[in-house]
């Protein structure tokens, strides 16, 4: 299984759902999972799975040792068509040599092992490329049965493993550039997410909703197309151990990337509506991204910064410290795959406000949804909420029953379902 991200380290739920389905996947019979990321830390939880960073990887080095004396050597080996060098001159004086076409030069350290930052940067598209070739070499030296590509950034890894293998290959599809991008697509991520769809052996999208994307947007046969929704991980912490709001004031939440996908201006909108009608409530923007600083400006302009608080990311216990503090969760994306985020809300019993545009209100019944860009309704569903608390405690107590029935493990047992149908 290859993904670009793994708790701790994580940007959004593409790590938190990679975690959830291989703990999953765990618990049932006859499943082993390698899960392989580009750049592992040292302090991701693999009680579950074995967890591989391609940056461990050295790209050829094998250990002899002498039977006689017991003295080993250690011997260096190129693993055609990867050439490895350390400094530029070295690349330079490699380069002059006869290669064939399909001869690649990775950068490596000392270790021949090649550098990841496991990030979004600037070298993003090398550093997945990079990852493919590793990905080969992890899967020459590995027994498996089938592979599973998490997002686009897994994609190049799980197709070069596939061909050198032939082995079926699976992909899932967390989110496609259409979400992500607002429609101003990529054509670069577009091309890597498309070839990997069409030589997937089948695609797992988070919902309906995407998968209608995945068929429509990217010609994939509609019957090599499957839905498996995400679920959520039990709280690590009971809600007695966590602090308690320290203020008279209700507080109403947003929390993920603040991009153009998350709609975060229109929950501003809606939070200077509602001031407008109480001034009892403040409102916390938890989470970072390339439009913080236009909605910190923005709550100026309205004039309610003193009703802000901008938390910057928050991660771990951070998480459900904060939920245990709020009185209304909201998530107005444009486009959400699936949005794993209100689950979490719901498990500390906080009453949640969700876009009919998310994955996630394919499945859920006892929230609100309204839909991203009707600020008005948005601020009606809040206002209401926060004023009367028998509304407040049914989203609350049935939105806990309801979430505490979404667990990992059934949709660890679809996904096996997939693994097995594929293989026959």
């Amino acid at each position: 299984m290859f993904g670009w991200e793994f708790p701790p380290h994580i940007s959004g739920g593409l790590g938190t759902a990679c975690y959830g389905l291989t703990k999953g996947l765990s618990e049932l019979e006859d499943v082993e999972v390698t899960f392989i990321v580009p750049k592992a830390f040292g302090d991701e939880n693999q009680s579950d799975i074995k967890l591989l960073g391609a940056n461990t990887i050295p790209i050829a080095r094998k250990d002899f040792r002498f039977h006689k004396n017991g003295k080993g050597m250690e011997c260096l080996e190129v693993d055609s068509p990867i050439i490895p060098y350390i400094t530029e001159d070295e690349f330079w004086e490699r380069k002059k040599g006869k290669y064939g076409l399909g001869t690649r030069f990775v950068e490596v350290d000392g270790k021949l092992q090649v550098k990841f930052s496991g990030k979004y940067g600037a070298g993003l598209i090398e550093e997945i490329k990079n990852y493919a070739l590793i990905a080969e070499i992890i899967a020459r030296k590995t027994e498996f049965d089938i592979i599973h590509a998490h997002d686009w950034l897994a994609y190049p890894a799980g197709i070069a493993v596939q061909k050198i293998s032939n082995k079926p290959l699976v992909v899932h599809v967390h989110a496609t550039e259409f979400d992500r991008s607002g429609g101003n697509v990529n054509p670069v991520v577009y091309a890597i997410e498309r070839e990997g769809m069409e030589l997937a052996d089948k695609v797992i999208t988070v919902s309906n909703l995407t998968r209608d994307i995945v068929t429509g947007k990217y010609n994939i046969p509609a019957e090599k197309v499957e839905t498996v929704y995400n679920a959520v991980e039990p709280l690590f912490d009971e809600p007695a151990n966590l602090p308690e709001k320290s203020i008279n004031e209700k507080i109403v939440t947003f929390l993920g990337r603040i991009t153009l996908q998350k709609g975060p201006e229109y929950f501003i909108e809606a939070a200077n509506l509602v001031l407008q009608k109480i001034q009892n409530v403040r409102f916390v923007m938890a989470g970072s991204g390339d439009m913080l600083d236009a909605m910190i400006a923005r709550t100026a302009e309205l004039g309610i910064a003193d009703k802000f608080h901008f938390t910057g990311f928050l991660a771990g216990k951070d998480v459900p410290r904060l939920f245990n503090m709020t009185d209304v969760f909201v998530m107005p994306s444009i486009s959400e795959p699936f949005g794993i985020v209100p689950l979490e809300a719901m498990q500390l019993k906080v009453p949640v406000i969700i876009s009919n545009q998310s994955g996630v209100a394919e499945v859920l019944e006892n929230v609100i949804k309204i839909d991203f860009w009707d600020t008005f309704a948005m601020a009606d569903a809040i206002y209401g909420i926060i004023s009367y608390s028998s509304l407040s405690l049914h989203f609350s107590e049935e939105g806990k029953s309801e979430v505490d029935h979404l667990k990992w493990i059934n949709s660890a047992q679809k996904v096996k379902d997939i693994y097995e149908s594929v293989l026959s």
